[in-house]
């Protein structure tokens, strides 16, 4: 008689405990699902900037690559040109522009990876990284060509730099268009650093 109330008791105990526990797997399966759809949003959002990141990236390295202007008028020894190697740091900008694009394309499988598998930290964690070095290069390669743009509209009386855009008009558009696609690149990089960040946090 006390072993088969004592069987009653231990499997009404057991029956309150597996009661109890239901509610608490479903809430975590729940929970899991809803992380796990965030981060899958915030990869689809990773790949959209990353696509518009190498469109911007792109077009900032072929219009400095592509920039000449001759004048229409020349003396007997000189002829008026202006070409983007004529200037180191313009060069530096076309070779900079042109690394951050590689690597973009090159980063987008990964960012496929991750909308497929959004757990993975491996991808995530390498596209941080290479994100904070791909942002550091364009920020320079912009940095310094904007000055250089600059001085170009401007000129610098204390260093005789002479302003030269109101003679190689078209020369200085397609160098300021340019450093201006490179500023929208670090914009959008530092965007996907920070989708990263947040979604790492979120492991």
């Amino acid at each position: 008689m006390e072993k088969s109330e004592a069987a009653t008791i231990e499997m009404g105990n057991t029956s309150r405990e597996s009661k109890g526990k239901a509610p608490l797997l479903a809430a975590s399966v729940h929970h899991n699902r809803a992380a796990g759809g965030y981060k899958r949003g915030a990869a689809v959002f990773d790949l959209i900037l990353r696509v518009c990141a190498v469109a911007a990236a792109m077009a900032a390295t072929i219009t400095m690559a592509t920039t000449e202007q001759t004048l229409p008028f020349f003396t007997q020894f000189f002829q008026f040109q202006a070409s983007y190697d004529d200037l180191p740091t313009f060069t530096f900008f076309v070779i900079a522009m042109a690394v951050v694009t590689g690597y973009l394309i090159l980063s987008v499988p990964f960012s496929i990876v991750c909308i497929a598998r959004p757990a993975v930290i491996g991808a995530r964690l390498l596209l941080i990284i290479c994100d904070t070095l791909a942002v550091t290069l364009a920020t320079s390669a912009g940095g310094a060509s904007a000055a250089i743009v600059y001085l170009a509209h401007n000129g610098n009386s204390d260093a005789n730099w002479l302003a030269i855009c109101q003679q190689f008009n078209d020369f200085c558009q397609r160098v300021s268009g340019a450093v201006v696609a490179s500023f929208i690149t670090v914009v959008l990089i530092i965007f996907l650093v920070v989708i990263s960040a947040v979604a790492l946090r979120k492991h």
